[in-house]
């Protein structure tokens, strides 16, 4: 049973086209999410973290049964997270990195989130689906600090793979417009060592961000604004701005809006970087964001927005977007310049 999307088929399996790999892989695919959760949860990568062992050696060291360990392992393998060879398991460079415990960035508690909050409003998707509504979201007990743990870990994960695809060095004023998460510009600002930041938003997640900062040990770069990004006070002059998973959060016209304050806040001859995922009108629509409209609906009723709208924003605006830019693992991001 497939369990990952199949690489297309080649003419002659099926002249017609009609193949069904696709569909059964797509189908089965939360038979692969949910062993990946209970492989994250079981400590199955952390147990590999020492060295490759067969099932008999990841039973014993993760403390599961031979029979779960070797499941387990065939299916990780077949995901391409672990290497198999001569009966022995090894973690791929991906887990070793971000599900063993060892790496730079653990995304075990996105795991967790995805498992214990997500995974559940997932099973009643076909009632959002008739109503377009989402589920009820309970976050009462240990629930708020999965919610919290997963959505910072992501978070954390898409700051990282920006300040991997995107060079701060040449900014020496930043503005962090909205943002919930201290990690984008802790990593812009760790990035561009000279540089000097604002994170101007609200909320009671805002002295979070702060000690994110203050961790990453760029808090005496930093001011810290309580301000609403729709219509509160900001400074200006930035020749640089963030608006990441803003967007989403929004409706359009408190996003034309906010776009608007950033432009604002902008010095002539900026540049806003804006992350979120979109919508698009390509042949093939990115499916990472595609799923990601179905998760904001079902968990809260937030909105995948189309990409062609939000350019038409910025240009409103008096931004000129110039390109759009995937990163791996992670949203998009629209690079505009101030005009």
């Amino acid at each position: 049973m497939p369990l990952r999307a199949p690489t297309p088929p080649s003419a002659d399996a099926d002249p017609s086209g009609a193949d069904p790999s696709a569909i059964v892989g797509v189908a089965t695919g939360y038979m692969a999410a949910k062993q990946l959760f209970a492989a994250s949860e079981a400590g199955l990568f952390a147990a590999l973290a020492d060295g490759p062992a067969d099932a008999a050696g990841i039973a014993e060291r993760a403390g599961i049964p031979e029979r779960a360990a070797r499941i387990l392992g065939d299916a990780m393998a077949a995901c391409g997270l672990l290497v198999r060879a001569d009966g022995r398991y090894a973690n791929s460079p991906a887990a070793a990195a971000h599900l063993a415990g060892g790496g730079d960035l653990d995304l075990r508690p996105f795991l967790a989130f995805l498992d214990s909050i997500s995974y559940g409003h997932w099973l009643g998707f076909a009632e959002t689906v008739r109503t377009a509504e989402p589920r009820p979201l309970d976050l009462a007990g240990a629930r708020m600090d999965a919610f919290l743990g997963g959505v910072m870990t992501y978070n954390a994960l898409h700051a990282r793979m920006l300040a991997r695809c995107f060079d701060f060095t040449p900014f020496a004023r930043v503005l962090d417009l909205g943002g919930l998460s201290g990690s984008f510009l802790a990593e812009a600002l760790r990035a561009a060592e000279k540089a000097r930041g604002v994170f101007a938003s609200g909320g009671e997640l805002v002295e979070f961000a702060r000690k994110v900062m203050v961790d990453a040990g760029v808090g005496d770069r930093v001011e810290v604004l309580q301000t609403d990004p729709v219509d509160g006070e900001l400074p200006g002059g930035f020749d640089l701005v963030l608006l990441e998973h803003v967007v989403h959060r929004y409706d359009a016209e408190q996003n034309r809006a906010i776009i608007r304050r950033a432009r604002e806040a902008a010095a002539d001859g900026g540049t806003l970087v804006l992350l979120d995922f979109f919508l698009d009108d390509d042949p093939e629509q990115r499916l990472l964001d595609a799923v990601h409209a179905g998760e904001y609906l079902v968990i809260d009723g937030t909105v995948v927005h189309p990409e062609a709208e939000v350019r038409g924003w910025l240009a409103d605006a008096g931004w000129t977007p110039v390109e759009t830019r995937a990163l791996p693992g992670s949203p998009r991001i629209i690079i505009a310049e101030a005009r």
